[in-house]
């Protein structure tokens, strides 16, 4: 017997898919409060008006991710972002008001207000480069520009090309072999099948062929 009114669903359920949520690559400022939010700032950038960096596979890519080449457009832009974080611990040791360079250089990835008037930022100020998502967005916009014009990550060839062309750090080859080292590292730049899980191998089941032998009396 039904006590109380019951209102009843008549409408079709919703079959529509649960969205996934955005993927979030392995970041070296991780640690750092607001590192997640950096991350996500930069793959979304890269996805944006950075994605041509991922139709490019560098010249020198092997030593900074081995597997890029084999990889789709998330993978390859979880690399990008990678090592925007590997090169910011160089640059301002994951500070977003740093300033250096006598008042030059700015924000997690140390940039130039006219270098990013120049190659068309938002941030185009001392100020807006202490932005986090703002810099991480700019420097995203050049290296669209200065990897494909180059072909590479950072390469001297008569001078310092890709990369390297803009941030001094990629011109220090111990800071590029530890850098490298930190991106290659990441599953985000392994071959599938090292990343994958092995599956458990089945347990044969044994049938014994022996008959049962009768009491005895």
């Amino acid at each position: 017997m039904i006590r109380y009114p019951v209102e009843i669903e008549t409408r079709a359920p919703d079959v529509r898919p649960v969205a996934r949520a955005p993927f979030l690559p392995r970041a070296r400022w991780d640690f750092k409060r607001g590192g997640r939010v950096w991350t996500r700032a930069a793959m979304s950038a890269v996805a944006a008006h950075a994605e041509v960096l991922t139709s490019v596979v560098p010249r020198d890519i092997d030593r900074w991710c081995p597997a890029y080449a084999a990889h789709g457009p998330e993978q390859r832009r979880a690399f990008w972002v990678g090592m925007m974080s590997a090169l910011a611990k160089h640059e301002s040791t994951y500070r977003p008001t740093a300033v250096g360079g006598g008042d030059l250089w700015y924000g997690l990835l140390q940039i130039y207000p006219d270098t990013a008037r120049r190659y068309g930022c938002r941030a185009r100020t001392g100020d807006a480069l202490k932005n986090p998502a703002e810099n991480l967005s700019c420097a995203a916009r050049i290296m669209a520009v200065t990897v494909p014009r180059d072909n590479a990550v950072a390469i001297y060839d008569r001078r310092w090309r890709g990369v390297a062309a803009d941030w001094g750090p990629m011109t220090k080859r111990a800071k590029i072999a530890e850098m490298s080292a930190w991106t290659s590292a990441q599953s985000y730049c392994q071959p599938l099948e090292t990343i994958r899980p092995i599956a458990r191998p089945a347990t044969p089941v044994v049938v014994s062929t022996m008959t049962a032998t009768p009491p005895q009396d």
